[in-house]
């Protein structure tokens, strides 16, 4: 496999030292490979250097050269990443499953170490913090009493992460020592993807005597943010990186590359928010699902990597795998600015353009053929912008925010419409907070947070956010107290450049101080309201604002009293908390009207480029980077403390409420079952369009009167003990309850927003878990009906695993997000999709029919199968399954039993082997 000479290929040397070695795809001396988009070269690269016959054979390589043909046929290719990313949301549930797999390996007779890492592992806990504590203030009632102001918040915030994580953290910091190649970032340390732009991305590794392009696959759906500095990657569904981290390479169809061509210069009070916000709103238009988007032209040399980042980062938001940013020297100079070592960035320099993989953006004759090309202009285009009020597709220029917003307030209920009457559209409902009379009204800002790797790894958004907060402070402007304002960095780095330049203490005067490290309100561990104000919210119903720079906004998502929520620039965001309200246009109102009576208009206090370069040329210098990363894994004291078992199989504590081993692998044999029709199934659910991850598996606070809720109380706990749907995605018994538990699901069958459903055989309405229980015990199979892009947003391998255990056998769509659709594969749930042209209404679907799905023995990926109705009527949809290798998967009844009876099957005919000899 690794012979060179067998694919006609010449070692390259960078040092004359046949120690350190790297495939010479420039010497293949093919005229393809000059032609190929820089992201397919990467692909073709890794088929090279993993070409076994086996796993990876010849005409896999041959598939991605001859990539020109080849990518509009649906061809299958292996691609065996360099490394893989988790968060502690999905990194939990992954050494939860490695730990039962386990665990079923020496059950089969196998050898249980063989479920361990066979490429490196960065586990970053970034998702378990809430901001419970914020400008001084302890909003927390059922935590402690409204509190007098303090100056800790930040450490509260912390503390009360570690005890209420503390059963996970200890497993976490078990699964470190009891699997080789896991790395953990403790708490406290930033978000995941902006810790691997800082300082986890390796560019090119130099590993095993070779040097080869770095890559990777993270569990989270913005792992794309790291394409942005020139390094391939892409979110995937957690049980899918489990077989990678296992040693599998992932089989992916060879994508379509569409080349974003970018020219002109951003004007001077443009921010990359605002241009990742029309990028991602054109490349919807564009339709770009399910490819990648590779960008190229002298614009592109315009933008600093975290200019890069930020459109990358937001990558599942316009539906592409991959947005990629080759590597050039704008990215070499990142790498120094962020510290990393002279040597590393001599060899990744002179290894890239060794292997024709460096870019200058101004060389039109290194454009690379591409399967299209879309053009698009920043200079002439972009405007301030935000997006909402519940799609981050959904662009508004700042100018028409106003506009925009009472036209949704009465516009029908959708993406863009509340349906509020017109005569409630001017209620003004006053309250009480520390002992003030305010009013709250249609539009109030009641969430102000500048969040979300996104914005938080852009020192120029930072910063610009910083000048606007002292400007303000110096005309006299304030943010009103009951608006929860926060600032929860990607990185230490973020906050010592914010100090070292100034400007923190005037975001602090404005509210917006640090609460903690970690993505916070970006995935909706926003954190709870003061009481006065989500009682005013209620008695007025009104549709309060929040305002977050983060990437997504689903309804439901940020918090359940702000029923509109704006991504918007951290600038922006500090904007709208001083206005108090979205209904503003600020090119013609004042911001506000300071104590001496003068209007101060935005225009007055926002910061120029200019101003903001200066401030960043002085004070984001590498020695902050490697301040804060030399000690990043050791500057947690209550981590560093933190005892943990050191057993290579772990020993389960039947009383914990946050670990458990799951029943996927209960009664699992090494004998293969042939695939069965779903017979008579019922419809759990009768779903529309854009159903997220968020709706089908939430990940933020446990409601009171939901079915987890109930079971947490059965096991003792009380309210105050529940925490978040997503730190306790190590049990399956609460996520199992909390699966379809968004009171933001729209269930057609109740016509109406609820996390319930009819148990069609009686008529009851129940909540969805205690539904599918009850089906589950009369022993009816259960189908979901959906419609277009079902499963978007987060990667959420829970998303698949809860309707797994719901008893749920196929989901029948319109159509699928890329990851979610790979999940519901990985845990055996069938994906059906619609025939062009068919949709439940065309079909006179209702979902009170029984159905019956017909699957025959011999499967092919992409087949069409035939529905039957109880009512007589029959239909074709197609199965979902688009490679042989996911046919294969589904054999076994999902990615992890296929793993635990091949490690078992190897450690067999090892044992054998050895007898023999």
């Amino acid at each position: 496999g690794k012979s060179p000479g067998a694919l006609g290929l010449t070692r390259g040397w960078l040092r004359q030292d046949p120690k350190q070695q790297f495939y010479n795809l420039s010497k293949l001396g093919d005229s393809r490979y000059d032609r190929l988009p820089f992201s397919i070269r990467v692909l073709l690269e890794s088929a090279v250097r993993n070409c076994d016959e086996f796993l990876v054979k010849r005409s896999d390589v041959e598939s991605i050269l001859n990539w020109k043909e080849t990518q509009s046929q649906t061809v299958e290719v292996p691609f065996r990443p360099a490394r893989v990313i988790l968060q502690d949301f999905t990194g939990v549930p992954a050494v939860v499953d490695f730990a039962a797999m386990r665990d079923a390996v020496m059950k089969l007779g196998g050898d249980p170490e063989k479920i361990n890492p066979v490429c490196p592992a960065d586990l970053v806990i970034d998702h378990s913090i809430q901001v419970d504590f914020n400008r001084n203030q302890c909003l927390t009632q059922s935590v402690l009493p409204l509190c007098s102001l303090r100056s800790d918040s930040l450490q509260k915030n912390q503390d009360l992460e570690f005890d209420r994580n503390k059963e996970r953290f200890q497993f976490l910091k078990w699964g470190s020592k009891a699997f080789r190649n896991m790395r953990i970032i403790p708490p406290g340390s930033g978000i995941v993807h902006q810790v691997n732009l800082e300082y986890l991305a390796r560019v090119v590794f130099n590993y095993d005597g070779y040097f080869y392009p770095d890559s990777l696959v993270g569990t989270d759906s913005h792992t794309t943010m790291i394409d942005g500095l020139g390094v391939l990657g892409w979110g995937v569904g957690g049980i899918e990186a489990e077989a990678v981290m296992l040693g599998q390479p992932i089989s992916m169809v060879l994508p379509e590359v569409v080349g974003y061509k970018l020219h002109g210069t951003p004007e001077k009070l443009i921010t990359s928010t605002d241009i990742v916000l029309t990028v991602t709103k054109h490349l919807r238009q564009v339709g770009v699902v399910g490819k990648f988007v590779e960008f190229f032209g002298p614009g592109v040399a315009q933008l600093s990597i975290a200019d890069r980042a930020t459109i990358a980062n937001m990558c599942p938001e316009y539906g592409a795998t991959a947005a990629f940013f080759p590597v050039d020297d704008v990215s070499i100079q990142y790498l120094e600015q962020t510290g990393r070592e002279a040597e590393k960035l001599a060899y990744i320099t002179k290894y890239l353009k060794a292997v024709a993989m460096f870019r200058d953006y101004n060389d039109v004759s290194q454009d690379p053929d591409f399967t299209q090309v879309s053009l698009y202009s920043i200079l002439t285009k972009v405007v301030p912008c935000c997006s909402g009020p519940k799609r981050p597709q959904d662009r508004i220029p700042v100018s028409d925010m106003k506009n925009d917003f009472e036209t949704c307030l009465g516009a029908k209920v959708g993406f863009k419409g509340f349906q509020v009457p017109p005569e409630c559209h001017s209620s003004v409902v006053p309250f009480q907070f520390s002992e003030r009379e305010y009013t709250l009204s249609h539009g109030s800002v009641v969430i102000a947070a500048i969040t979300s790797c996104t914005n938080t790894s852009n020192p120029s958004v930072m910063l610009g956010a910083g000048l606007l907060a002292k400007k303000a402070i110096e005309c006299g402007l304030s943010v009103k107290p009951y608006i929860k304002t926060s600032l929860s960095p990607g990185s230490g780095v973020v906050t010592y450049y914010l100090k070292e330049s100034g400007v923190m203490d005037y975001l602090s005067q404005l509210g917006f101080e640090v609460v903690g490290y970690g993505c916070m309100t970006c995935i909706g561990n926003s954190g709870p309201l003061p009481e006065p104000v989500v009682e005013a919210i209620t008695k007025g119903d009104l549709v309060a604002a929040g305002v977050l720079s983060g990437n997504r906004n689903f309804e439901g998502r940020v918090h359940p009293n702000t029923r509109a929520n704006y991504l918007a620039s951290p600038p922006l965001v500090i904007a709208y908390a001083l206005a108090g309200t979205v209904r503003i246009d600020f090119e013609k109102e004042p911001i506000a009207i300071n104590s001496e009576g003068k209007e101060i208009f935005l225009r007055d206090i926002w910061p120029t480029r200019e101003e903001i370069q200066a401030v960043e040329r002085t004070f984001v210098i590498p020695s902050m980077f490697k301040e804060v990363y030399e000690k990043i894994e050791k500057v947690n004291n209550r981590w560093n403390s933190l005892d943990a078992p050191s057993d290579k199989l772990y020993t389960w504590d039947p009383k914990s409420t946050y670990i458990k081993s799951p029943p996927f692998f209960s009664g699992l044999t090494m004998t293969l079952q042939p695939p069965k029709s779903i017979t008579n199934a019922y419809v759990l659910l009768n779903l529309g369009d854009s159903v997220t991850t968020d709706h089908i598996s939430p990940a933020g606070n446990i409601a009171r009167n939901s079915p987890a809720a109930r079971y947490l109380t059965s096991r003792g706990l009380s309210p105050r003990d529940y925490n978040s749907y997503g730190s306790r995605r190590g049990n399956d018994a609460v996520m199992a309850r909390g699966t379809f538990a968004n009171i933001r699901l729209f269930n057609k069958f109740l016509n109406k927003q609820a996390p319930q459903t009819i148990h069609l055989p009686t008529g009851e309405t129940l909540d969805v878990f205690d539904a599918a229980e009850r089906y589950q015990q009369s022993g009816v199979p259960l189908l979901v009906l959906a419609g277009k892009e079902y499963g978007s947003g987060s990667s959420r391998d829970w998303a698949a695993k809860g309707p797994f255990l719901l008893g749920i056998k196929a989901v029948l769509a319109e159509s699928y997000e890329r990851i979610h659709r790979s999940n519901l594969v990985g845990m055996g749930v069938i994906p059906l999709e619609y025939l062009p042209g068919d949709t439940a209404d065309s079909l006179g679907l209702t979902g009170r029919e029984r159905y019956t799905i017909i699957i025959p023995e011999q499967l092919t990926p992409r087949m069409i199968v035939t529905v039957k109705l109880d009512t007589g009527k029959t239909f074709q949809v197609r199965m979902r399954f688009d490679t042989d290798v996911e046919l294969a998967y589904f054999h076994h009844g999902g990615i992890l039993n296929y793993m635990i009876r091949k490690m078992s099957e190897d450690a067999k005919d090892s044992t054998e082997k050895e007898q023999h000899v």
